[in-house]
């Protein structure tokens, strides 16, 4: 079978570090941090007291009052990063066929806030038990999707994946392998997370998940540093308009990258632990750059998964080490989230989109926070605190999740 050609023709995010990609993409190349003192709620007894939120979102700048009540603030998150990303990539009324436009989004939580809030309201009714007509369409993680093809009347292809902390990336995977089969001309893919809320910073942080150093939040996320404590909780969105390429050549669509391949794998392994050789993760490179019909040289940067946790940080360079052997060395790897925090279900998407503005522009945001090395991480080279200057014709953007799922994006600069 012939298989289709993908590129990235939009590209819409809202993160901590950032509220638009070309506010997010400075910030990363300047090596700023997201991170600070939770707002969303009193936070003072918890141990964990930092997250990074997103600054200055007032839905109002953005929906009708009506509207917001009936929409989770991961969908707000969803809805006007995808608006970006469609804005972006020049898609009108006049140059393509809604039925062939579909969306597949990613979530690793849903409406969080949402079930926590009417939790509460059950538990302070009295007599009759009082429910939001609004809890289930607010809450189920695959409302995003809809939201997005209802808003823009998109009639394609059109669901959620949810793959923990890989869920977008999962999403962006499988909009590749629908556009190289025809079933779509374009497709939205991307993910939106909204988790700053109690129950998360009470759940990641029983589980010893969570970086505890709430006295100093800029340093708190510090991926392969000797003293990373755990990942910083994250929130926002990032959207991907992909386009079959001649679709997108015919309408004469500005095309930053093109996706060549996508490996997906998982680790068998454990719950929330990745593979102490990293098997997944390789096995996730090792597909994506076959698929594309590279080879292991070709490889100029890789935006890791890099969480900042004691026992990831360790096993992703394992794996890069392993299947690059001595050429790993010459790889520029970051990790984005000691920027931006870690997003869950949308780190896959907000860190494909640095990626391919690192394949744009020819420059690698840094791995910031570093102070120490540690002896336990294969000694590559992870782009430390400063941006690096590159010609960038081949990368790639993993992430990962818990219940081991692995996804790898393979992307290349357009020719």
């Amino acid at each position: 079978m012939n298989l289709k050609r993908v590129v990235v023709t939009g590209l819409g995010s809202l993160t901590p570090i950032g509220n638009d990609t070309a506010t997010m993409w400075r910030a990363m190349l300047n090596g700023v941090s997201g991170a600070g003192p939770i707002t969303r709620f009193d936070a003072t007894k918890f141990k964990c007291k930092i997250a990074c939120e997103v600054k200055d979102f007032n839905p109002n700048d953005y929906f009708d009052r009506k509207d917001i009540r009936k929409l989770d603030l991961f969908s707000q998150y969803g809805l006007v990063a995808s608006e970006e990303a469609i804005n972006d990539s020049g898609l009108t009324d006049d140059n393509v066929d809604k039925s062939r436009v579909g969306v597949i989004w990613g979530s690793g939580n849903g409406g969080v806030i949402t079930f926590q809030e009417e939790v509460r309201e059950y538990e302070r009714s009295e007599c009759v038990p009082r429910f939001s007509p609004f809890f289930c369409t607010r809450m189920i993680s695959n409302i995003c999707a809809g939201l997005i093809s209802i808003k823009h009347g998109f009639r394609g292809p059109n669901y959620c994946t949810v793959a923990a902390c890989a869920s977008s990336a999962a999403a962006i995977s499988d909009a590749f392998n629908l556009l190289r089969l025809g079933k779509a001309d374009v497709i939205i893919a991307g993910g939106s997370e909204a988790a700053v809320a109690e129950c998360s910073i009470g759940g990641f942080g029983s589980m010893q998940a969570l970086s505890f150093r709430n006295d100093d939040p800029a340093t708190a996320s510090r991926p392969f540093d000797k003293d990373r404590d755990g990942f910083v909780l994250a929130e926002g969105a990032g959207a991907l308009v992909l386009e079959e390429m001649e679709h997108a050549l015919q309408r004469g669509a500005k095309i930053y990258a093109e996706l060549t391949g996508c490996g997906l794998s998982a680790d068998a392994f454990h719950i929330t632990a990745s593979h102490p050789d990293g098997q997944g993760a390789y096995e996730a490179m090792k597909q994506a750059i076959e698929e594309s019909g590279m080879s292991l040289t070709d490889v100029d940067h890789i935006n890791t998964h890099g969480t900042s946790t004691p026992i990831g940080d360790i096993s992703e360079p394992k794996a890069i080490a392993r299947l690059f052997g001595d050429y790993a060395k010459h790889i520029n790897l970051n990790s984005t989230k000691s920027m931006t925090g870690h997003l869950l279900g949308a780190a896959g998407s907000v860190e494909a989109i640095a990626t391919i503005l690192a394949i744009k522009n020819g420059i690698i945001p840094p791995t910031i926070n570093h102070f120490t090395d540690d002896p336990n991480i294969e000694p590559l080279n992870f782009t430390f605190n400063k941006a690096v200057k590159r010609d960038v014709r081949f990368a790639l953007s993993n992430a990962f999740g818990f219940g081991g799922h692995n996804v790898c994006l393979a992307f290349r600069k357009f020719e």
